[in-house]
C-alpha cells in the first residue's frame, strides 16, 4: 500500500484542485449552476489530471524542460484570461480577447513552430486588421449597449475565418512535405537500382584483357581504352538523371565491340540506330537486355547464335528492340532480378509513359520497349 501511495502520490497532490475550485466559487470567480454538478465533476477531473500528470512525469519533463515551460506558460496565460474575464464581468472583454488570442497563437507555435516562423507575416496580415476593427467597435463605437447592438448586425464569426485559412495553408505544407519525401525516396531507390548494374561483364572483359596481354596482342590497348570509357560512363554518367542518347549508343557500341574482340568477330551481332542526337534519356536502360542476350545466347552458342538490336526515335518517342536466339536452360535468378530492377526504374523515371513487351517463342527472345518523351 505504501509503495502504491509513493508511486502515485502525484495524483493525490492533484486533488488540491478541489479546495481551489471551492474557494474560487466562494469568492464569485466561478458560478456553479444548480443543475451543473456533472459539468463541475468533469471540470474537476480535467484540472486534476492537468496538475497530476506533470508531477507524475516530472523526470520526463525535466528532459524536455523548454517545451514544458512553454506549455506551462500557455496554461498560465489561459487561466489568467479566465480569471480576468470572471473578475471584471465585462462583455467581450478586450483584455480577455487579447490574452486568448495570445494563448491560441502560442499553442500553434508550440505545436508547429516552423509554420508560424514561416507564415508570421500572413498571420499578421489576416489577424491584424480584424483585431484592430474589433478594438475600434468595442472601445470607440460608444458604450457597451451600443457595442452590443452593433454586434447583433456584425458577423463576429469573421474572426474565426483565419483559422480554416491557416489550416488549409498548413495542410498544403504537409502535402508538399509528403511529395518531397516521396521524391527523395524515389531518387534514393533509383540510385540504388542504378548501382545494381551487373558487374559480370567487367570481370569477363578483364579476364579477356589478361589473356590478350599474355599473348602480347595489339588489341590489348583498344580493350583497355574501351573498358575505361565504359567504366567512366557507368560510374559517372550512370548517376545522372538523363544523358544524351548518343552517349548511350556509344556505351552499347563499346560493349558490343569488346565482345566481338572476345569472339574474334565471328558472331552475328547487329546494332542499327536511327535517332535524333539531341534526345536525352535515362542512362543504362538498354544494357540489361544486351547483357542477357550475350549471357543466354552467344555465351551458350556463339557459332549459330545472333543478336539483332534496333534503336530509333525522335523527340516524342524512343523505340528499342532486341532479338536473340537462346538455348533452353535452367532459369537464372540474376536475369529476373535485372529485369525487375529495370522495370522499377522505368516506373520511377517514366511513369505511365513506357510499354515493355517480352516474348519467347521457338528459342527466340524478343524485348520491345517504347518510351514516350512528352
Amino acid at each position: 500500500m505504501i509503495q502504491f501511495l509513493k508511486k502515485y502520490k502525484a495524483f493525490f497532490i492533484g486533488l488540491i484542485i478541489v479546495p481551489i475550485i471551492a474557494v474560487l466559487e466562494y469568492i464569485g470567480v466561478f458560478i456553479i449552476p444548480e443543475n451543473g454538478q456533472l459539468e463541475v465533476f468533469f471540470v474537476i477531473i480535467f484540472w486534476w489530471l492537468l496538475i497530476s500528470l506533470p508531477i507524475h512525469n516530472w523526470k520526463y519533463l525535466r528532459r524536455y524542460k523548454k517545451s514544458f515551460l512553454r506549455i506551462s506558460s500557455l496554461l498560465l496565460l489561459f487561466l489568467t484570461a479566465l480569471f480576468i474575464d470572471g473578475l471584471m464581468d465585462i462583455p467581450d472583454n478586450p483584455i480577455t480577447f487579447v490574452l486568448l488570442m495570445g494563448f491560441w497563437l502560442g499553442s500553434v507555435y508550440v505545436l508547429i513552430p516552423s509554420f508560424i516562423k514561416k507564415y508570421w507575416k500572413l498571420i499578421l496580415i489576416i489577424y491584424g486588421p480584424l483585431f484592430l476593427y474589433f478594438l475600434y467597435l468595442r472601445l470607440f463605437s460608444g458604450d457597451v449597449e451600443a457595442y452590443l447592438e452593433i454586434k447583433q448586425d456584425f458577423p463576429f464569426f469573421i474572426f474565426f475565418l483565419p483559422i480554416p485559412v491557416l489550416f488549409l495553408v498548413w495542410v498544403f505544407e504537409q502535402w508538399k512535405w509528403i511529395q518531397n519525401l516521396k521524391a527523395e525516396k524515389s531518387k534514393s531507390e533509383l540510385e540504388m537500382l542504378q548501382a545494381q548494374i551487373n558487374p559480370h561483364f567487367f570481370f569477363n572483359t578483364l579476364n579477356n584483357l589478361y589473356a590478350l596481354t599474355i599473348k602480347h596482342s595489339d588489341k590489348a590497348p583498344e580493350v583497355i581504352l574501351k573498358l575505361s570509357e565504359m567504366m567512366r560512363y557507368t560510374i559517372y554518367e550512370g548517376k545522372k538523371d538523363f544523358v544524351p542518347i548518343k552517349d548511350e549508343i556509344e556505351y552499347l557500341s563499346n560493349y558490343i565491340e569488346l565482345h566481338k574482340i572476345r569472339y574474334r568477330n565471328k558472331v552475328d551481332i547487329q546494332f542499327n540506330h536511327d535517332i535524333e542526337s539531341n534526345i536525352e534519356i535515362a542512362p543504362l536502360l538498354f544494357i540489361i537486355f544486351l547483357e542477357n542476350a550475350f549471357k543466354h545466347g552467344l555465351e551458350k552458342n556463339h557459332e549459330t547464335g545472333y543478336i539483332h538490336m534496333n534503336l530509333e526515335g525522335n523527340t516524342q518517342q524512343i523505340h528499342f528492340k532486341i532479338e536473340n536466339n537462346f538455348e533452353l536452360e535452367k532459369e537464372d535468378d540474376t536475369t529476373g532480378i535485372g529485369l525487375t530492377n529495370l522495370k522499377r526504374r522505368l516506373e520511377l523515371t517514366y511513369p505511365n509513359k513506357y510499354e515493355l513487351k517480352i516474348t519467347t517463342e521457338n528459342k527466340v527472345y524478343v524485348a520491345d520497349l517504347k518510351i514516350k518523351l512528352i
